[in-house]
């Protein structure tokens, strides 16, 4: 059965008219309150959401209340969206929102239902990678659905000197298609590609170590999801120093955890995170939907 809001633990109500934020534990994470999207948003209250997002890096939206096109909107308050190359997946009357779920209608799966199998930040395949992206629970299932997500501005902090000296200055090529063929094979989320959907997801090289160009801090930026290889490196040195970055990226003290509670909406900022989708039993329904904020070239 999905998850009940008579269940959940009672917390203290937000100010009226008043959007709160409040900082989790742990190595990343704030909680906000009180956001009203069916108004007009102050634009203090933006720049206040706008600098916890770059504090935080994920910030989750408890009890939001939206409708699809409120969910556009504000996305677009933090820039242009992009359209996922699955447009299979596309919310009807929304090509903006990608839906996130197993259910299955007609036999058809109404959305992408293995989003997040591995680590990874969203769109990293693109010239311009994900400025973020913001995920807004439709339907939750009574158990599992969990979501992690590790802080690479932590991961870089805390590389051994040696391995910041040898990453620095590196770049690395990142392929949508790099395990498709191995999605496919799992489970029957992931369609065949058109010749141009193949061609819009052609690899790209971006630095292993990006600058964030908001709060100028260092981030690592590989992921075991999109990336392929350290380009002009030898295979196997390759493959060895991936394998180590994959590990280092994904700490449990890097860590935040996000149990998923009825009309929370969580926006992570792909420019200093990785996350992953623990997944849940295939019975039990789970749908969300996602939209994504266009950022800039990684330097």
């Amino acid at each position: 059965m999905s998850a009940s809001l008579a269940s959940l633990p009672l917390r203290p109500a937000a100010p009226a008219g008043r959007v709160e934020i409040r900082p989790l534990a742990g190595p990343l994470g704030a909680e906000v309150f009180g956001l009203d999207l069916s108004r007009p948003l102050a634009d203090d209250d933006f720049a206040r959401i706008h600098r916890a997002h770059l504090d935080h890096h994920v910030l989750v939206f408890r009890d939001l209340r939206i409708t699809p096109g409120e969910q556009v909107a504000f996305s677009r308050r933090f820039g242009p969206l992009q359209i996922h190359v699955l447009r299979q997946f596309q919310l009807p009357g929304h090509p903006e929102i990608l839906v996130v779920s197993n259910i299955k209608e007609n036999g058809q799966p109404i959305g992408l239902g293995d989003a997040g199998h591995f680590w990874h930040s969203d769109l990293s395949y693109k010239a311009l990678p994900s400025l973020g992206s913001m995920l807004h629970a439709q339907e939750l299932p009574g158990e599992g659905g969990d979501t992690l997500f590790a802080n690479q501005h932590l991961a870089w902090d805390r590389l051994p000197a040696e391995l910041k000296k040898t990453v620095a200055g590196l770049k690395a090529e990142h392929h949508y298609l790099a395990k498709y063929a191995e999605l496919q094979a799992r489970n029957p989320w992931r369609p065949n590609l058109t010749p141009e959907q193949v061609a819009e997801v052609k690899p790209v090289v971006h630095p292993v170590v990006r600058t964030h160009p908001e709060n100028g801090r260092k981030a690592l930026f590989v992921s075991e999801h999109f990336t392929t290889r350290i380009v002009d490196v030898p295979e196997d040195e390759s493959r060895a120093l991936l394998d180590e970055l994959f590990h280092l990226t994904t700490l449990p003290e890097l860590v935040y955890r996000h149990v998923w509670e009825p009309h929370d909406m969580v926006f992570w900022d792909n420019r200093s995170v990785t996350h992953l989708a623990a997944g849940c039993p295939d019975h039990l329904r789970r749908r969300l939907n996602r939209t994504t904020i266009e950022g800039t070239a990684p330097f």
